[in-house]
């Protein structure tokens, strides 16, 4: 938003409005920058602290603090008058994503039943498109409140954090959280409450022999380095790490950049950005469908080529039709918007929703 770029980045405004500016020099900024990785900077350091919390002290205090540290990092973002208050309230909505990715994966593996968990894990996914889309219109909507619009676009991240607080203090903690920390009695008593069912001696059982089996192995790290384990092991780093490297989370947070860059206004790139993320959200659901029918694999490995060539197509027009100054004529600039959405498309059925499913191996 412009009202946001002039607040805290000025400088970056004025070459925005600068024809004769390179196009991509036009948001070199350090400290815009900064303000974009911080968030993932401390998303990355605080689910070091949030894996033992999870241990120590259980999946649903850990979701709690996660959605404390969301409407605390909202409050200071919609409040900030200065760059590293705003930073300041990024990173601690990226501690919010370092718990919250932490816990809330494992809380709904642990409260699923065995064979629905494949798809409960999905539906984890598909609420995070659902939450972008819902960003993508609230941004575009309140851009055209001026000049505060960009403080209640933020202010508003504190709604599913609300959200999120009051469900995670109303939710039963999961049986082998109880389990494993010792109190046998409250996880079966917490397994009947989510079966429904008085009788769950045999996967209680089950979850019990698991804990003790766990509670073995004194050091963990060291037996994931055994030759045994270390397929399994490479394959669920790799998919983490190549889901990164697709670019999937540069497409969707520039995506507004990208689209203004090529020639599309304020209002316009902004939407679309709401459409990529009505892609996104859409694509997710055929994950569901063709996970089973299709495989892991082959999703995978078609995604792999639609990908390739997408962001081949998109680097090849910007290469020799998008000049140092100047924008693209609006019919490459439509197939920019038309290759950005078959990207994400064959991300969303694909390396987002079975990244996470790596229990599978």
């Amino acid at each position: 938003m412009d009202d946001f770029l002039v607040k805290f980045f000025p400088a970056v405004h004025e070459r925005k409005l600068h024809a004769k500016e390179d196009n991509y020099c036009k948001y070199d900024d350090q400290y815009l920058q900064l303000f974009t990785s911080s968030l993932y900077l401390a998303a990355l350091v605080a689910s070091f602290g949030a894996s033992k919390a999870c241990t120590l002290f259980g999946r649903k205090p850990t979701i709690i603090v996660a959605s404390v540290f969301f409407l605390v990092g909202a409050g200071f973002s919609a409040g900030a008058e200065s760059k590293w208050i705003l930073i300041l309230g990024r990173i601690l909505f990226g501690i919010g994503v370092g718990f919250g990715n932490e816990a809330v994966p494992v809380f709904l593996s642990e409260i699923a039943p065995v064979q629905h968990r494949g798809g409960v894990n999905i539906l984890f996914q598909l609420f995070v498109t659902i939450g972008i889309l819902i960003a993508s219109l609230v941004n575009y909507a309140t851009s055209m409140l001026h000049p505060y619009g960009w403080r209640l676009s933020l202010a508003l991240a504190g709604v599913p954090a609300i959200v999120l607080l009051f469900g995670s203090l109303i939710i039963t903690e999961t049986p082998t959280s109880l389990v494993e920390r010792g109190n046998d009695k409250e996880g079966k008593a917490a397994l009947q409450k989510i079966r429904g069912v008085v009788d769950v001696d045999a996967e209680y059982e089950q979850i019990k022999m698991a804990c003790e089996q766990a509670k073995q192995v004194k050091y963990p790290f060291k037996k994931l380095m055994k030759r045994s384990s270390m397929p399994p092991l490479i394959i669920g780093i790799l998919l983490q790490l190549f889901q990164q490297f697709t670019g999937m989370n540069a497409i969707m947070f520039y995506a507004p950049v990208l689209f203004q860059t090529v020639g599309f206004k304020n209002n316009a790139s902004l939407l679309s950005a709401v459409i990529t993320g009505i892609v996104n959200l859409g694509s997710t659901f055929v994950s569901i469908y063709a996970v089973d029918k299709v495989g892991r694999r082959k999703l995978l490995l078609q995604a792999c080529v639609q990908m390739f060539i997408a962001q081949s197509a998109i680097g090849g027009i910007l290469h020799f039709h998008l000049k140092s100054t100047g924008s693209l004529d609006k019919g490459l600039a439509a197939i920019v918007v038309v290759l950005v959405c078959v990207f994400v498309m064959s991300f969303a059925w694909s390396w987002g929703p079975l990244g996470i499913l790596i229990n599978d191996v």
